[in-house]
């Protein structure tokens, strides 16, 4: 898959899957399945290293994570985030960070927002850089939009979120993010534009969804966003294997001899 069959699945009517990777290990088994594209998101930051948003989620950070998914993901559309401030910085210091993420193996890199930095996505684009965008709930502007809360609730707000996807349209995104808002606007968007709008907490009208592997997985029993559906019960699946060990180890039946050098 490539950036054009992300339009072209649109024009089909053809649902598009996403999920976040951030490692070599999960990279491998989501080449053998059949989901269209990965995000090394920078939700690695809260995911992988336990802060409490993406800001630390620098260049460097987002290069190693985009190198391992790479590696093990061969096949795949990866796309890499653009770090916080990462293209708030001018043209260049912004073509010097997408270039990191697409030497380490990316095929595109996703941005928020547009408001400021138009001049970056085009240049971007001219480059021959594939770019998706990212819309509605923006994790990088938490603080400003005062938590992670739902975007496009008011009148005002919504008229934003479009106008700012019509722009990325315009600048020559392929396809953009849309997190966190009301269904009914997330349809009337998706159905505004030529390019593909990926949904996350953002209804069903989308032309695709993406969720963090991690909580389709349930990997994380304590945390219980209304849009991430567990498909499977992770956690206890690992805390089970790990009780199984233990049992094991402590009765003296691991290893057993087919599992011992003689």
């Amino acid at each position: 898959m490539n950036s054009t069959d992300f339009q072209r699945a649109k024009l089909e009517g053809r649902k598009l899957s996403m999920v976040t990777c951030y490692d070599y290990t999960f990279a491998r088994l989501l080449a053998a399945s059949a989901i269209d594209a990965i995000l090394v998101g920078d939700s690695a930051a809260m995911v992988m290293h336990g802060y409490p948003n993406t800001l630390s989620a620098g260049t460097e950070l987002m290069r190693v994570h985009t190198a391992a998914v790479a590696r093990g993901a061969a096949g795949k559309f990866l796309v890499a985030d653009m770090p916080f401030l990462s293209f708030r910085k001018g043209v260049a210091a912004a073509l010097d960070a997408a270039s990191a993420l697409m030497t380490a193996g990316a095929h595109a890199v996703k941005l928020e927002g547009v408001d400021g930095h138009e001049d970056v996505v085009q240049r971007l684009v001219e480059s021959g850089i594939p770019v998706m965008g990212h819309l509605g709930l923006q994790p990088q502007s938490v603080h400003a939009c005062g938590g992670f809360r739902v975007q496009g609730r008011s009148e005002d707000s919504a008229r934003e979120i479009a106008r700012h996807t019509a722009a990325l349209e315009r600048l020559g995104a392929f396809a953009i993010v849309l997190e966190c808002v009301p269904a009914n606007l997330a349809r009337e968007i998706s159905e505004s534009v030529r390019i593909p709008v990926i949904g996350i907490g953002a209804g069903l009208g989308c032309d695709g969804q993406i969720l963090v592997l991690q909580d389709l997985l349930g990997m994380n029993p304590d945390f219980h966003p209304k849009f991430a559906r567990p498909f499977l019960d992770g956690a206890r699946c690992v805390l089970d294997a790990l009780g199984r060990f233990d049992e094991a180890i402590k009765t003296g039946t691991f290893p057993a001899p087919e599992e011992s050098y003689s």
